[in-house]
This record gives structure tokens, sequence and C-alpha cells, in this order.
């Protein structure tokens, strides 16, 4: 017992201390609140805490204060040194045992590992935070984020003859009250490349540099925006920073990690909304109750259900026993997707606990999930090798929409056909060769009899395996009203089966300054939530949309915190200009294509990244502005750009993903990982994205993990990148398809090289870049083949070679 009461001691004080005097970042913050808190209050408060009748081992750990202290352990966290830690040896029962009487699960032991690793950070003040009774409503629509969406002015500043639209005067107004000013126009090579790459991912071509190079007026200039904004690779463009906001992948994750073969159609739904400038509220309104609209005819009906798939499509810990911590689960998943998503509120946070830092009381994430509760999500994953939680999809047939069962991904099953298809080939050899050798008639008959049993019971095996082909019917991923939508309960420190009263479904009372939208009892009340969303009057959705579309043009949003704008996230940099933007994105019928176009005609946007000693002594970040962030190309641009330089990029759109031709199955155990391994040389938003098995390359260049809500990429520099290419066959391969184009499309050596810099870099080599390049070329030449350059072979190598320096080079992967 004194053991045991040690190990909750140490565990304890590990979760809840962090021993380094780092102010902890909002993105660590943030995973402290999803992750680590819920688990602190749900498995220790009850023996660790002020409220407990008998405070174990004196280990009191909801402050700060109260873990760094410790108890008659002392402490049990070494910050950044998981290994070092007894919290990760006792929550795996290896020793010390936390908890004494159940073990967490491996995602729980997985977060846990991973918050020490960072770090421990733990924001709380280190005194007992006392329990919340009230919230004072208008005294906490003072913050920035809760007030009423404004019309501000648009200023004038001294300099207004820099200024073309609206935008730059605001951001003029900024920098003259810091005494900055804003850098030059970017050079029309740099700037035609940003664009391109901005709106479509892809390099401009040498003849597309050209067109804008001979005339880069403003005229110019927005005939080109326009092209690009309708062309498809828009759609593509765009559509993957939307999925990398709603956690879009192909397979469950977690323990059981089984695929979602469906998953696609949602991937081309929000491409196909992004090129058609779909409304944004109706594409929010859409995904969140495209089941509850009436459609126009049976193609609008089916796009409307496979938008719902937004709320089907995240991880999912099939393992778990407990239906109904499953089903809560589910929904505490939909409320953070749909409140980081459209809100940038972490509504989730509040599914423990009032929450500790914005105004969201305990009472209103289960009016929140009362709705989700009322709601089926059909996400489908074959039965069998511990899938505990098999989930349905919906077909969409002619006449109506129907809930199916699934299967696939059956180990037994597939065994069984295996054994049976032995056994029938054998019996079929067996019945040849009686027929030929021997004239006893009962002796075939017998074997023929064993054929037709074996083909009856391989038959039926199969039907398990696979569903019988159903041509009438598209398969997809989604949601739908429960058979009786109801209210649900509060739920105790969130455990699924504490339930206190119930709470009557209803949205954020915060992002409700006028009257919500009443709900019809019989009916879940997602159409209703998506109306409140997309209400004018909602202060948060238009700003978030507005912010998101920005990031994605300057680096960084004038919120940073793009996924929260609440008490622990970022401040805007330009307030006015956020409320500008957003007003607009209303006023333009919530057209992104339109704010897009906006955006970057204006001089803000067309300005050159170059340095300046002053600025960068002033304002370090460029949070005023004063010149283009230099933005590093994503993981998609940079392997779609590899792509369309070597020639081999194939523009038309990919049917269907690799993982529906899979089908069902439990990834490492019925299916291998390298199953998704894929060679096509279509844009990298039709790549598969298999939680746990995302694409190398992506993986490499900080392709954001696919079971968080991404709404901001890493960017790191470290040498796996360096390494991948110089070395993966992947750029090899193109850089050799890029050789054969140069050596294809040129006959002189000088003009290749020049080539080869307008199609990587969207400019022509200087005199000294040839001249160094033509210097590598031979000398990889004679070390290939002893200076016998004729050879065909090795004058390809070389060329590949050169192709590859420049492919790899810094210049290539950024933008200026």
């Amino acid at each position: 017992m004194v053991r045991q009461t040690s190990a909750v001691s140490f565990v304890l004080v590990l979760v809840a201390s962090t021993l380094r005097g780092d102010e902890p970042t909002p993105r660590q913050l943030e995973f402290f609140e999803k992750k680590i808190r819920p688990v602190l209050v749900m498995e220790c408060y009850s023996c660790h805490s002020t409220q407990a009748k008998s405070v174990k081992a004196g280990l009191l750990l909801d402050t700060r204060e109260g873990t760094r202290r410790g108890g008659e352990s002392g402490h049990a966290i070494v910050p950044g040194n998981p290994e070092e830690s007894l919290l990760l040896e006792a929550v795996r029962h290896e020793g010390l045992q936390m908890p004494p009487k159940k073990q967490l699960t491996d995602g729980v032991v997985a977060d846990l590992e991973k918050w020490v690793r960072m770090g421990a950070p733990d924001p709380r003040d280190g005194k007992s935070a006392p329990v919340r009774h009230s919230i004072d409503f208008e005294k906490a629509r003072d913050f920035w984020a809760f007030r009423k969406i404004a019309a501000p002015e648009v200023p004038r500043s001294k300099n207004n003859d820099w200024a073309v639209a609206d935008i730059d005067h605001f951001v003029l107004a900024k920098l003259e009250t810091r005494s900055l000013a804003p850098s030059v126009d970017a050079q029309p090579r740099a700037l035609i490349r940003r664009l391109y790459f901005d709106l479509t991912g892809l390099p401009p071509t040498p003849h597309q540099v050209h067109e804008f190079v001979t005339d880069p007026s403003d005229q110019a200039f927005q005939q080109i925006v326009d092209r690009l904004l309708d062309s498809d690779q828009f759609g593509e463009r765009w559509g993957r920073h939307w999925l990398d906001v709603v956690r879009y992948a192909e397979s469950t994750g977690m323990e059981r990690n089984y695929t979602y073969p469906e998953a696609w159609r949602y991937r081309d739904y929000v491409i196909e909304a992004f090129n058609s400038d779909k409304p944004f509220d109706r594409f929010i309104v859409e995904q969140v109750a495209g089941d509850l609209l009436t459609p126009a005819d049976q193609q609008q009906r089916n796009a409307n259900h496979v938008a719902t798939g937004l709320l089907a499509l995240g991880p999912k810990s099939l393992n778990e026993r407990d239906k109904e911590k499953f089903a809560m689960d589910i929904v505490d998943e939909q409320i953070d997707v749909v409140s980081r998503a459209f809100l940038g509120l972490t509504a989730s946070c509040a599914r423990c606990h009032d929450h500790k830092f914005d105004p969201i009381p305990q009472t209103e994430y289960y009016q929140l999930a009362g709705i989700f509760r009322s709601t089926d999500t059909f996400y489908g994953t074959g039965g069998g090798n511990g899938n505990r939680q098999t989930g349905r999809l919906l077909a969409l047939r002619d006449s109506e929409v129907v809930p199916v069962n699934v299967s696939g991904g059956n180990r037994k099953s597939k065994n069984t056909v295996r054994k049976l298809s032995s056994q029938l080939k054998a019996q079929q050899k067996k019945l040849d060769r009686a027929e030929q050798q021997t004239s006893n008639d009962k002796q075939i008959q017998q074997i023929e009899e064993a054929v037709v049993r074996i083909q009856k019971q391989l038959k039926a095996a199969r039907q398990k395996e696979t569903p019988p082909a159903q041509p009438d019917r598209d398969l997809v991923m989604g949601v739908r009203d429960s058979a009786r939508p109801a209210d649900t309960e509060l739920r105790i420190r969130g455990e699924a089966n504490e339930r206190a009263q119930s709470v009557p479904r209803g949205f954020l009372t915060i992002a409700t300054p006028k009257d919500a939208p009443e709900l019809v009892q019989n009916r879940s009340g997602r159409e209703e939530l998506a109306r409140w969303l997309t209400q004018p009057e909602n202060p948060l959705t238009a700003r978030v949309a507005a912010n998101r579309i920005w990031q994605h043009l300057f680096g960084n949003g004038i919120v940073r915190t793009v996924n929260n704008f609440g008490a622990n996230g970022d401040r805007p940099s330009h307030p006015k200009l956020l409320d500008y933007l957003a007003g607009r994105l209303m006023a333009d019928n919530w057209s992104v294509k339109s704010l897009i176009r906006f955006v970057v005609c204006s001089r803000t946007y067309r300005q050159a990244s170059l340095p300046s000693a002053v600025a960068l002594e002033a304002d370090p970040e460029n949070r005023w502005l004063w010149r283009m962030n230099p933005r590093r190309l994503e993981a998609e641009a940079l392997r779609d750009a590899v792509l369309a330089v070597s020639g081999t990029l194939y523009l038309s759109p990919a049917e269907k993903s690799v993982v529906t031709k899979i089908g069902n199955g439990d990834i490492g155990r019925t299916l291998k990982t390298n199953s998704f391994a894929v060679d096509h040389t279509k844009r990298s938003v039709y790549l598969p994205i298999v939680r746990g098995v995302v694409p190398e390359m992506l993986r490499i260049f900080d392709f954001p993990e696919p079971s968080i809500i991404a709404g901001s990429r890493d960017v790191t520099t470290v040498p796996t990148q360096a390494l991948y290419m110089m070395n993966s066959p992947f750029v090899v391969e193109q850089s050799q398809k890029m050789a054969d184009r140069l050596l294809t499309e040129r006959d002189e050596d000088a003009g290749r090289i020049d080539l080869a810099y307008q199609l990587s870099l969207g400019r022509s080599a200087t005199s000294l870049e040839i001249e160094r390049s033509l210097i590598f070329i031979d000398e990889a030449c004679a070390a290939d083949d002893d200076n016998q350059r004729q050879r065909p072979d090795s004058e390809q190598k070389a060329w590949a070679g050169f192709c590859q320096v420049v492919l790899a080079s810094a210049e290539f992967r950024y933008l200026e």
C-alpha cells in the first residue's frame, strides 16, 4: 500500500508540474487544456485536490504550486525527459501503478509522454482555482473577439500615394505610428511566382513569367489573378488548406487503425466547393447540417450528405469497450472541430469543468453535446480484430438515403478464404486425376460432392470478407438525426457514465448577442446550430474565416493563433483591418474568391520581402507588415513543384483514393502499411492521408498530424529534409526526368542551364551561375566516364545531378 501510494504521488506530480521557467506557448497551453487537465480532473483530483475528502500522500495536484512542491514521495517529473519521469512508468503499470485500479489507454499514455517531452507546461497560476458559479457575459463581451464586428472607418495616412486599396491604408497607419515604412514593390518575377503558388500551389511556367514581366501593369496582374482563381488548381490548393483545419484523414488512427475507404468523397466535395466559390456560410451549413437541408435535386442531396463527413472523419478509439464513453468521445471531437474550425474557440475544454480561460460554462458544453448526441455518426470500418465499435455508412440511393452495414478487414474471414481456396484447388486436381485414372463412379462422385461443398463454404466466407456489389448505391461517411433526439445530461468531471442534471440543447451565450435560433424538439438542432454559426451577429465566424484567408497569403494570420480567438490566443495585430475584412466577406455573399482577389491586389501583398535593418530591429516578427514574409513551400506545393518542373505532373484529378481500392482493414494487422505507397504523379492533395502512414515527403516537410485540428503548420529545418532531397528515389527519378526534358528542349548547354533556372526558380541564370553549372556538369561527366563526354548515359547522369542540385536549393523551396 505504501508503494502504491508513492506511485500515485510520483505520477501525479509529474502530470501537473513544469519546472521550466519558460512561458508556455499557445499551442502548449491548448495541448494541456485538451489532453492533460481532463486526465488530472478525472483520474486524480478525487484523491489529490483541495476538494478531496482525504488528500493522499500529502500531494495536491489541483495547482501548479502543489505539484511542484510534491508530496511524501517528492517530485515525479523531469520536464523534457520522459525516460527519467516516473509518471510514464506508473501509467504503463511497469512496477508502479497509476491509477491503481485500472490502466490508462495507450492514447492517454502517449499524450502524457508527449506533454513531458515538451517540458510539461502548466498554465495554472499556483493557487487553487475557485469553482466558477456564474459568468458575467456582458463584461466578457469587452474582450476583443466577442465584440460586435465593427464597420471601421478607413484611416488616412501621410503617405496616401502608396496605398492602392483600403487594406493598404490600415497597414500604413500602423506602420506610421511606429515610424516604419513599407517595403518597395516586389520584382515582377518574384511577385508572379508568389501569386501562382499562393493561388494554385504550382510554379508559373517560363511563358507565364515572361507574360507578366513584359506587362507588369495592375490590369495585367488582375487578369492573371482572375485566371488563377478560375482554374481547377485553385480548389486543389485552397481545399487542402481547409482539410488541415478539419483533420481530414482516411483512417481512424489510435489503437485500431481502420481505413475510411469513402473519405475521399469529402475531399472532393471541399475541392469543388472552393472551385465553385460556394458562399462560405453555405459551406458551413452544409458541413454541419447538410442532411437536413431541402435539396434542389438528387445531385445536391448527395453533395449535402457528403459534406457532413466533416463530423465523421475524426480519429476514433475502436478498441474502447464502453459504448457510452465511445459515443461521448465522438461528440467531444465533433464539438472540438466545429468550435475551433468555425468559431476559433476551444469549447471542448469545458467537457470536464467550466472553461478555465474563456466564458464557456460546462453546462453550455453539454448544450452543444445534446445536439451531437442526438446525431448518428456513420463512419464505416469493418468488424473483427479488436474493433469493438463497428460503424455503418450511408447509402445514397435514387429515392432515399439509408444506413447500411459494412464489412471487410476481418482477418478470420480472410484466412478462411485462403484455406478453402487451397482445399478447393487440391480437390479439383484430385478430381481431374480420378477422372483420368479410374472408372470408379462412386469415388468420383464423392470428390465432386466435396468440391461442391467447399465451393459453397468459400462463397459464404467471401461474402463475410467483402460485401456483395450493389451498383445502385454510393456509400458515404456522414451523419443524420437519431431516431429520438433528446437533451443529454451534464457529465461529472466529463465521465461518460457519471450523470448529473439534464441540460437543454442550445448554443454558446458568449457568441449570441441576439436571440438564437429556436430549436425544434423532434430534431437534433444541427440545422439551427449551423444557422447560429453563420448569422451576421455572430462575432466570431466571419473574423475567423477572414483571418484564415489572410494567413494563407501572408504566412501568419492577423491573429496568429488561427484556431484560438480566446483569452489564451494571440491578440490581433490589426483589429480594425480584421473587422473590415470580416465585414467585406459577409457583404460579398461570403465569397472566398472575392476576398482573396481583394487582398492580393493590394500593395501590402505586392511588397518585396527584402530585409531592412531598422525595421528588423523595431519589428523582427514583421507584425506590422513592413514587408512580405519570406515563406517556405508546404510539403504538397514542394512535391507538386518538383513534378511540374520535371514535366511529369498530371493535372487531371484523381479518381477516388488508393484507400478505396484497398478497402476496409486494420492497418498494421490485416493491411500492411506499405499498401498505401503510391507512385502516381497527380497533385499531392490526392495522396492517401492515412493516420500513422502519412507519405514520406509530406511527413518530412511538416505535414500536420492528421488527428489534430491544424490551423497552421510548423516550419522546421532539420537534416532529414536535406537528406531527402539528396537521396530519396522520388527526387532522384524526377531529377532524371527533368534532365531528359532539358536535353530534349534545348540544344546548347548554356540554354539548358538557363531553362532549368526558369522552370525551377522563375528567373534566368546569371552568367556566373551558368559558368559554375557548366564546370559542375563537366566534372560530373569526367568522374562518371573517364572524361568521355560523348557517352549519352554519362551526360544524362551529369545533367540529372545538376537538376537535383537546383531542386534541393533553398531558392526553389522558398517564396520571396
